[in-house]
């Protein structure tokens, strides 16, 4: 059949390629629309087939101005991103470091034997070698799920795999990746993205419209089922005023940040414009729009202009169709602004240099104000520093109090992607080491770079080696300390922490940094700039007056203070222009087109179906299909359900499934253990993810779980039937096998943080019917319903208090024969009270009728 908007179809002058132009509607509505918006339309022209996409899809957004917040639209994005995490290993065993230690031409005798991931050289050198370790040994244990990824690339058409070792995926996905358009069948179209990270948002700083989601949604998509969205309200952030030379782009991020945040955006698409965008470079803009979620905006889009084509290197031909559709603007000709759901203005120049913390994203400290903010902090019954006194291996003696740090990490992606704060801290490692400055050597010093592209400017532009000298060795590319994957502290820095009962910090320029994620003996932790973790770092603490107080004393007895080393804005633009803008992309290309050694040899099966080895534990054919019937279920309500849990405020992800380590007197460990295998060998929930057994085990096993049935932190729960408090998988498995269902009880922003599908899989697995709470985080509200649990919403004003549920009522929720958005459902029982069924469109109804998003996709292939 004829396309329903052939008649859009134009050809393009240079190139010959044909496109899609909604501006052969000579429709005036189409000028006043948000860029982000005209991207929306132009999809939902292209793939207009009358099931998925209809026309009356493509005509509610041609009239966003009346039909935002209220149309339920399609959105079928050009690409797809998965990630796979995989992690540093937590547990390192000694035989095996002195093998990779050999390999590398030194004496395996250094390795000290009580902390195997520390090499002394003699009395007073330490180096630290585990970034050898933990690239060879994180290739070992996953060589089960890598080979699974290389047999996908070869069995399905259109799937790409980015071999390990090259970088962290939203990196790579904006270094290599991204085209900021598309071309197929000889039609160009304006590239866009959905992953499986939430950091996919940082895309939108190149004019590319993308977003995380589950992995549920993710492999929909996949499948040719577009995504379902309200259409969005647009937020216009018109940026004015000029940046200080000494504020930084993550400066700029927690500004923006806080004044979003305050703004109450969620839910809500944010476009920049105004004269002050001009001034923000590429990575600037992926930078700020990295933080969206943090603010709870679906993303934060820069149109592209000048400056993006510049970063692209691209040919003619973008900026022509860009161009030719008008998604290419000048910032500085107010004329071509469109018209916004509503306009906040900020003055760049009005933002000082800021870190976060100490436990959310959101709480800005100026850096002025650190040390009396970190203070009014600790507990009001501390009235003065607790010293303690500690010997460290063969170090002099060093004093620790409270605010000393002891976890410092630069990372390089995300939030710190842009090139300027990387080399600027480099830029200060090279003054501090020149001034003779140094780093206690009691600080787990880290730089993990986002992709081998940082590695390589910091290296050609000299930096490199003065972070090494300072403690800061690349340890890998994949996330690091910003989810816990870290090298242990030293045991008398931990004993010297547990003896004064004290709140040390970790400093990182990462941007997530939930209360015990570095560290579960470390309670403070900020988010800084890169060049200010370096700071800290040498201060060795965070209670300092950076203005009236010296980093430290050169040993000539020199007082050296932060604006005595801190570069020039002069000097890093001065750098990056030399070492990086002509080189940027090649480092990375090269690794992408050469692979590595241990990728280009791995075996993978040469068939149509994957061969499921049933001895693996990494690997496991997945149940959500079990019992799968064609036709669709009647709706069916709970009946006598239980709490699985009670839990407050504030439940994250990381709450929810951890992705770190597991812990040895876990569920997860002791059904690894059944399989023979050594703690050493455990590795992470992410790198263990593709096994269903052990996810559903490291479900609410987090140590810093508050479950109010227990009154303390931990994985525990209590099994109300029998009054026993047991492990929460156990007790879930107690009610499965009695038949009885459950529900969660939870407070305010449930499921805020990253994404991860298996915080739905999850619960859903340990049969999970609803979760009640006062609020939701949105990403994590769309992944329940994908895996047909119910999210319901207690009414405005209500909870769990003030209904003065205890949580061991027995709770049935009536579902009726039809259900639609926003239902309001009755659960009765114990006690009555009314709850809103978080069904915000026709679609999320249907894939909670069909028991999830998976369950609709394979019927409709099976119809």
């Amino acid at each position: 059949a004829e396309h329903p908007y052939s008649h859009l179809i134009d050809t393009l002058e240079h190139g010959g390629l044909k496109f899609f132009n909604p501006q052969k509607f000579n429709d005036p509505r189409y000028d006043k629309l948000p860029l982000s918006i005209r991207v929306l339309l132009e999809a939902a022209v292209r793939n207009c087939d009358g099931f998925y996409t209809k026309e009356g899809d493509v005509q509610s957004i041609l009239d966003w101005q009346q039909q935002q917040n209220k149309a339920e639209v399609p959105f079928s994005p050009a690409r797809v991103l998965l990630q796979d995490f995989t992690g540093i290993p937590a547990m390192v065993d000694l035989a095996a470091m002195r093998d990779a230690v050999a390999k590398h031409g030194l004496d395996p005798s250094l390795v000290n034997p009580k902390c195997p991931t520390d090499l002394i050289v003699d009395h007073s050198l330490q180096i630290d070698y585990s970034k050898w370790f933990n690239q060879e040994m994180e290739l070992i244990r996953n060589k089960e799920r890598l080979q699974f990824f290389k047999w996908c690339s070869k069995a399905f058409k259109n799937v790409n795999v980015v071999p390990p070792d090259i970088g962290a995926v939203h990196q790579v996905n904006l270094e290599y990746l991204s085209r900021v358009v598309q071309i197929s069948n000889g039609f160009i179209y304006p590239d866009s993205v959905v992953g499986t990270d939430s950091h996919t948002t940082m895309i939108n700083g190149l004019g590319i419209l993308g977003w995380g989601v589950g992995g549920i949604e993710s492999e929909a998509v996949m499948l040719g089922q577009p995504l379902s969205l309200t259409l969005p309200q647009v937020v216009g952030c018109k940026l004015l005023g000029t940046i200080n030379p000494l504020t930084t782009s993550i400066d700029i991020v927690l500004g923006i940040t806080k004044h979003l945040r305050q703004a109450g955006i969620a839910g809500r698409f944010v476009e920049f414009f105004g004269p002050g965008v001009s001034q923000l470079s590429a990575p600037d803009r992926t930078t700020i729009a990295n933080m969206c979620p943090e603010y709870n905006a679906t993303v934060s889009f820069f149109p592209v202009d000048q400056v993006t084509l510049n970063f692209a290197t691209v040919e003619d031909i973008l900026e022509s169709y860009l161009k030719a559709v008008k998604l290419f603007r000048s910032y500085e000709d107010p004329s071509e602004d469109p018209e916004y759901s509503e306009v906040i203005e900020i003055n760049l120049s009005s933002v000082v240099p800021y870190v976060s913390g100490p436990k959310r994203a959101q709480d800005r400290v100026a850096v002025s104000n650190m040390k009396e903010d970190f203070q009014s902090c600790l507990d009001e019954k501390v009235t003065c520093l607790h010293f303690v006194k500690t010997k460290i291996y063969k170090y002099d003696s060093y004093e620790l109090a409270h605010g000393s740090v002891v976890i410092a990490a630069v990372i390089s992606c995300t939030n710190n992607c842009n090139p300027s704060v990387m080399l600027t801290a480099g830029l200060m490692a090279k003054k501090a080491v020149e001034a003779g400055l140094v780093v206690k050597p009691y600080i787990r010093t880290s730089l993990a770079p986002g992709s081998g592209m940082v590695t390589h400017y910091l290296s050609t532009s000299g930096v490199l080696p003065f972070l090494s000298q300072l403690g800061f060795e690349v340890i890998g590319y994949g996330c690091a300390t910003c989810v816990g994957n870290t090298a242990p502290l030293k045991e008398a820095v931990v004993d010297a922490i547990k003896q004064g009962d004290l709140v040390t910090c970790g400093v990182l320029s990462g941007n997530r940094h939930f209360e015990g994620r570095l560290c579960d003996c470390v309670r403070a932790n900020y988010l800084a700039s890169p060049p200010l973790v370096l700071a800290y770092a040498i201060a060795g603490t965070v209670g300092i007056d950076f203005e009236k107080e010296p980093l430290g004393v050169t040993p000539e007895g020199k007082e050296v203070y932060l604006c005595d080393i801190w570069p020039s804005r002069e000097e890093v633009q001065q750098t990056e222009e030399d070492t990086i803008i002509s080189s940027i992309f090649k480092d990375l290309r090269g690794r992408m087109e050469k692979g590595n050694t241990f990728w280009n040899n791995i075996e993978c099966p040469d068939s149509v179906l994957f061969p499921w080895d049933h001895k693996s534990t990494y690997i496991r054919s997945p149940c959500f299909f079990s019992k799968l019937s064609k036709e669709v279920p009647p709706p069916q309500s709970i009946e006598n359900a239980h709490a699985l849990l009670f839990l407050g405020d504030k439940v994250t992800t990381d709450h929810i499934s951890p992705a770190g380590s597991i812990a040895r007197a876990s569920a997860a460990a002791k059904y690894l253990q059944s399989k023979r295998l050594a703690p050493r060998e455990f590795n992470s929930y992410g790198a263990r993810r593709g096994n269903d057994a052990v996810m559903t085990r490291g479900t609410f096993a987090s140590i810093k779980l508050q479950n109010r049935f227990i009154g303390k932190s931990g994985p525990k729960t209590l099994h109300i039937p029998s009054g026993q408090t047991l492990d929460v998988f156990e007790a879930a498995e107690r009610y499965q096998r009695d038949g009885i269902p459950l529900i969660i009880l939870a407070g305010k922003d449930y499921g805020s943080g990253n994404s991860r599908d298996w915080v739905a899989k999850g619960p859903y697995l340990l049969g999970v019917r609803a979760v009640i709470a006062e609020s939701f985080e949105k990403l994590h509200k769309n992944q329940l319903v994908g895996m047909g649990i119910m999210p319901l919403e207690f009414l405005p004003g209500q909870n769990a208090d003030s209904l003065e549920l205890s949580g061991k009522e027995k709770f049935t929720i009536t579902l009726p024969d039809t259900l639609s958005p926003r239902k309001q459902l009755t659960t009765s029982q114990g006690k009555s009270f009314i709850v809103t069924a978080l069904f915000d469109t026709e679609m999320d109804v249907t894939f909670f009728q069909h028991g999830g998003l998976l369950r609709f996709v394979a019927r409709t292939f099976l119809k």
